[in-house]
């Protein structure tokens, strides 16, 4: 549907100065702004309604510090080095195997991949290793050809002893046994798993149990401190809801439940309803087992990816939207956002938990799980399209969130935290702003419905403060 309108069906459409049409779903997005304000604003952290802001993170803050205090900061970045080490030792190992390297000529990355074997999928995983190896000088590119060569192969007793030696480093960082297990079964299984003969989910959810997962979402130390940091604003928000009214939080791909038994335990008696949704009936199955009957607690499927209201969910429904982990998996940042901000009343809070910087470890393992499925027939197509990676930067989300219609309060922990240089995950929230000044998305599609011939699809239609400008591969705007 996207492909088929044109500029002369989007020119000049009620309210709108300009667009960006998203591929994805049946008929696409369609992105809309309204003229843009006098000066360009720069992302604002808001007052919040009845309080400020400052109070509201300095005490997020503290929450997260104080779910941590038995643990010291100060070797958790060469915690995490060793685990990226290691991570570094095994890319160099499978691209050995391949014995492509040993010839002392130059490959380039599409040699690689079949030497590899690798599914099509993966194929963006295993140019990020190639661009990794050879900024960690294990490996080197041609800077003429772009071809690699010179691949520095660690020798068999000293992968592993890094592998045994994960065990520590993954202990001081407040990961259970099963973590160490998965990062080792993942490192072994690894060809297998960027040819698709096995899965990560085989490894991840061994015998269906999700303990691992729930060593790495809740018990390690910087999933409690961001855990505890994310409840504590949502908290926060339970004091500027209507009197004796419940606070209405929807969590969107809840999953194993990390973040969940975090807010609901310091939410404590507060009257609540709680809509734990994921996109799996899997993890709403596990959410019951976990946290029982609990007063206020529902679960439902809900899908980030496809259009919420055409899900049930209503607008302006929820006091929170809560998304720990889960919103860099949507495939335009800008349209997710926009799509939760229209369920949120105004002055409704977003709380996000994200990684926003990348780990070496994870490109052996858990970014597995953020390859395009095998029918998918596009990826990313926000500013990360065309880049080979899945994390946005928390200056990248700022700016997402002030350009979907959201107030940004700050970034936590903040720049110099100990926590925020050596882990990378990070807290960011916003408060939706009242639409003053964006187009009418109903106007904007009976007045796209009025240009098209009669019964033609039309896209989902989203009001946005400001569209944010990409480029495709090929440099073209998008």
């Amino acid at each position: 549907m996207t492909a088929a309108l044109t500029d002369t069906d989007l020119t000049g459409l009620p309210g709108v100065a300009d667009w960006q049409l998203v591929p994805g779903g049946p008929h696409g997005t369609l992105l809309v702004a309204g003229p843009p304000p006098a000066a360009e604003r720069e992302p604002s952290h808001s007052s919040v309604p009845g309080g400020d802001s400052t109070d509201a993170t300095a005490r997020a803050t503290a929450a997260g510090d104080d779910s941590v205090q038995d643990t010291d900061p100060a070797p958790l970045p060469a915690l995490m080095r060793r685990l990226d080490e290691t991570a570094l030792l095994t890319m160099a190992r499978v691209l050995d195997r391949t014995r492509l390297f040993r010839d002392g000529r130059g490959h380039d990355a599409d040699e690689v991949l079949a030497a590899l074997a690798a599914a099509p999928r993966h194929a963006w995983l295993v140019r990020r290793w190639l661009r990794t190896l050879a900024a960690e000088n294990r490996l080197v590119q041609d800077t003429r050809t772009g071809r690699y060569h010179g691949l520095e192969v660690p020798d068999r007793r000293e992968h592993a002893r890094a592998l045994r030696d994960l065990d520590g480093a993954c202990r001081g960082l407040g990961y259970p046994p099963s973590m160490t297990r998965f990062f080792r079964s993942a490192a072994e299984r690894l060809p297998l798993l960027l040819q698709d003969r096995a899965t990560l989910q085989e490894v991840l959810f061994p015998d269906g149990r999700t303990d691992t997962a729930q060593g790495n979402y809740r018990d390690s130390t910087p999933s409690r401190w961001a855990n505890h940091a994310a409840a504590s604003l949502v908290a926060d928000q339970a004091r500027h809801r209507a009197a004796h009214a419940p606070l209405r939080v929807l969590e969107a791909g809840a999953g194993v439940g990390g973040t969940t038994g975090t807010v609901l335990e310091t939410l404590g008696g507060t009257p609540v309803d709680y809509l734990f949704t994921d996109v799996s009936p899997f993890f709403l199955k596990e959410a019951r087992d976990i946290f029982g009957a609990r007063p206020g607690l529902r679960h439902a499927l809900f899908d980030i990816q496809a259009d919420p209201l055409a899900q049930g969910f209503a607008p302006a429904s929820q006091d929170v939207v809560l998304a720990a982990n889960v919103l860099h998996n949507a495939r335009h940042a800008g349209r997710a956002l926009a799509a939760l901000r229209e369920l949120l009343v105004p002055g409704g809070l977003l709380v996000l938990v994200e990684s926003c910087q990348e780990h070496y470890q994870a490109l052996t393992s858990m970014y597995l799980l953020m390859s395009p499925a095998p029918d998918e027939q596009g990826w990313f197509t926000d500013l990360r399209a065309g880049q080979d990676r899945v994390l946005l930067t928390a200056e990248e989300w700022t700016r997402q969130l002030d350009a979907a219609g959201f107030d940004p309060l700050p970034v936590l922990p903040a720049d110099g935290h100990p926590l925020a240089a050596a882990a990378g995950q990070r807290v960011l929230a916003g408060r939706a702003r009242p639409g003053v000044g964006r187009p009418d998305p109903d106007r904007v599609r009976a007045a796209l419905a009025d240009r098209l011939p009669p019964g033609a699809p039309l896209p989902r239609v989203h009001a946005v403060d400001r569209v944010i400008r990409t480029t495709t591969p090929t440099g073209a705007p998008c």
